[in-house]
């Protein structure tokens, strides 16, 4: 059986897609650089990350952009040639105006080097693009506001041409969003998210004999949802696209979340799940398990050898030994480049310092997504700090105003000390007192997360051997979709700030997160 989720840790909105004998997922990123996750798989349960798509700054400006904004919901697609991926960037999104705008990027080679984006419009976000059998393109576009789903054909250049449409206003159980559009036989198939992208998440369908509707709703719906009585399984469960094997079976691959200890608190985000469908005599997509809630584990295709994929199961290391950085890094809002130097001291990253922890701008860090509910990561730092402005140290975070930093740093008064910082909301507040410590000397640095996820342990050592606590247990109920009224998830990071502006740098030795 495949187990649920396939993608852990802050991997929502999947579009999957086949290419022959492979498979490929991509999942939003929102103000996390590089662009959008690509995963490549050929059995459905073994998957591993590939480069990102959106990986140049003439592809995607993301300084300044809020919290969970950035990119929402990519869409993956493939006409037999060549690649394309539609992404929005959501420049604001709070009150009634979202500044959504639509791009598209392509490429013949999916681990290569991907197009500059073509703009499309502005009107709505999480658009996808629909190859149908005729050889014609078409953008299938939700409108802010949840005001339906429209259709406009692309040219061969691929910008919007001709009529637009509203083809379908939804179910009615609200918040329709994520629409992807399929020929499949003699229908045209809309599958959408509805109910909100919380508890109420759901999958919805419907269907015409036109690419330009009228399409009615399936009976039924939704035909995947989450038990909401049994916090014990996978919650959220919606946004959802579908997959043909090479055999004919069909798979649909969602959007879901693990509350904490089966509490309302997700640090691992928003994660990927798939399921195995099947169609029913009337026409209709249905869970092949029966039922409408979303599985802990699914049926695997048939006739299709395991593929084991060098993937994330065993944990993260990385001494920092090759001379460019792991493709799991993230960094916020720019690219890490900018920042980060494994070359100026070999064995080590070199961070230089610019803006603070809760800037929208300039921010470095290097983060990897938490993956597990029970962890631990921990770094080896060489930083001499000579101002208050300036420290570096381990982070465990999830946007740029929920967050705990333990961090070396200098005091008024001129002596080198560890600090331990939490931002709760953007309230600021200081975990312990200052700890003196010596100016020129390595410092490891420990975050522990208890067993039932709920809780960090901050530890620090001078020697590597003897490990002291900082501060008390803290609660990382701030690093959760509920807390934050977000749609990312937590991270585990090594990071430098010089608010003074002389570019204060601090070498990391290695980062292991398991």
């Amino acid at each position: 059986m495949i187990q649920n989720p396939i993608l852990r840790g802050f991997c929502p909105d999947p579009s999957i897609i086949r290419a022959g004998q492979d498979y490929y997922i991509a999942t939003s990123t929102f103000e996390w650089w590089p662009g959008v996750r690509l995963f490549h798989s050929r059995d459905l349960r073994h998957w591993e990350q590939i480069p990102s798509p959106l990986r140049r700054e003439s592809q995607l400006d993301l300084v300044g952009d809020p919290p969970s904004g950035g990119v929402w919901a990519p869409c993956l697609s493939y006409d037999g040639k060549r690649f394309f991926l539609i992404y929005t960037d959501v420049k604001t999104k709070k009150g009634r105006f979202y500044n959504t705008h639509n791009y598209l990027v392509h490429t013949d080679d999916i681990y290569g080097d991907w197009s500059d984006p073509v703009y499309l419009n502005s009107i709505g976000f999480d658009p996808s693009l629909f190859h149908d059998t005729d050889g014609k393109k078409y953008l299938i576009n939700m409108v802010n506001g949840f005001k339906g789903v429209l259709v406009q054909e692309l040219d061969s250049g691929y910008h919007l041409t001709g009529p637009r449409k509203k083809v379908y206003a939804g179910s009615g159980l609200g918040c329709t969003e994520g629409p992807h559009m399929y020929h499949i036989g003699d229908w045209y198939y809309l599958i959408v998210a509805e109910g909100g992208t919380g508890y109420n998440h759901c999958v919805t369908m419907a269907r015409s004999r036109s690419v330009w509707g009228p399409f009615e709703t399936a009976p039924g719906n939704p035909i995947l949802t989450s038990d909401r009585e049994n916090m014990d399984s996978l919650q959220k469960c919606g946004h959802a696209d579908i997959v043909e094997t090479q055999n004919g079976e069909w798979y649909m691959v969602h959007l879901c979340s693990r509350p904490l200890n089966g509490e309302k608190w997700c640090t691992l985000g928003r994660e990927t799940a798939i399921q195995k469908m099947t169609w029913d005599q009337e026409g209709w997509l249905r869970l092949k398990a029966g039922g409408h809630f979303a599985g802990k584990e699914t049926e695997p295709p048939a006739g299709i050898d395991e593929c084991c994929l060098e993937e994330e199961e065993n944990g993260f290391f990385d001494d920092f030994d090759e001379p460019r950085l792991h493709l799991r890094y993230n960094s916020p809002r720019i690219d890490y480049n900018t920042f980060a130097d494994c070359t100026a001291n070999p064995g080590c990253v070199r961070l230089t310092g610019r803006e603070s922890l809760n800037s929208l701008h300039r921010v470095s860090l290097l983060g990897v997504r938490q993956r597990q509910i029970s962890c631990r990561a921990e770094t080896q730092m060489d930083f001499v700090p000579e101002y208050p402005e300036q420290m570096a140290g381990l982070v465990y975070m999830y946007d740029a105003m929920n967050f705990y930093i333990l961090g070396k740093t200098m005091t008024e008064t001129g002596q080198a000390a560890l600090t331990l910082i939490k931002s709760d909301t953007g309230v600021i507040s200081d975990e312990m007192e200052p700890v003196p410590l010596p100016r020129t000397e390595k410092l490891r640095l420990r975050a522990e997360v208890t067993e039932d996820g709920m809780n960090v342990v901050f530890r620090y050592s001078l020697n590597g051997t003897d490990w002291l606590q900082a501060g008390g247990e803290q609660t990382a109920r701030i690093l959760t979709d509920e807390h934050c009224k977000g749609f990312t998830g937590a991270y585990f990071g090594i990071y430098c700030h010089d608010m003074t502006g002389l570019a204060k740098t601090a070498d990391f030795t290695y980062l292991a997160v398991n």
